[in-house]
């Protein structure tokens, strides 16, 4: 805990690192939650495969509020029509009963997908921590090409086995195009550095 206690006092938000490839960032990012580190961050200009369960995310956390408020509109649904047909205005139409619920199916059905949709929307913007302004990642220089051809994997300060020095010497093993520290605030921490490929340890 010493180092991760020593990165807060430095404004460091986490060390990242560039790859040329998906297949080389997946790879550093499987050796990185081999060595006991959880809380990263894979940053790719398209999907990788493999990305999510090499980080431990194996379960999906939109899954079962969809699943929760699906069941919500559906009833939802179902008891505002059985409320006005049976309590609040019943009518006698043809002889039928007040309680027809092949009637209100089409309804039932339409507010289960209204109400999944929408906590499909919210929750996953919810879980991910959105909308977000300002993020620290954007500090490093080299992050601009993250949306081009860049690969990085970034692992957080905040993460309870952070130790600078050892996320510096896993990280370069890897053998990335670079390595960076990532300060909290735009104006750069005293202990922020890059390191190129070229002057990485092989």
């Amino acid at each position: 805990m010493h180092g991760h206690d020593e990165a807060n006092t430095h404004g460091l938000y986490g060390v990242l690192a560039e790859y040329d490839s998906p297949e080389e960032l997946l790879s550093a990012t499987q050796r990185a939650h081999a060595a006991g580190y959880r809380k990263m961050e894979a940053y790719t200009p398209f999907p990788v495969d493999g990305i999510a369960e090499a980080m431990g995310f194996e379960k999906n956390g939109v899954a079962p509020i969809v699943l929760t408020f699906g069941l919500l509109g559906g009833l939802t649904g179902f008891g505002m029509q059985w409320y006005s047909a049976v309590v609040s205005y019943p009518l006698n139409i043809g002889g039928r009963p007040f309680f027809s619920w092949p009637a209100f199916i089409p309804i039932t059905f339409e507010l289960t997908v209204l109400f999944a949709a929408i906590s499909a929307v919210v929750g996953m913007l919810a879980l991910n921590g959105l909308p977000k302004p300002y993020h620290p990642i954007f500090n490093a220089p080299v992050f601009d090409r993250a949306s081009a051809d860049g690969f990085f994997l970034c692992i957080e300060a905040d993460d309870p086995s952070f130790d600078r020095e050892q996320a510096h010497r896993l990280l370069e093993e890897t053998s990335p195009r670079s390595i960076t520290d990532v300060g909290l605030t735009s104006v750069p921490a005293q202990e922020t550095m890059a390191t190129r490929r070229e002057g990485i340890a092989r």
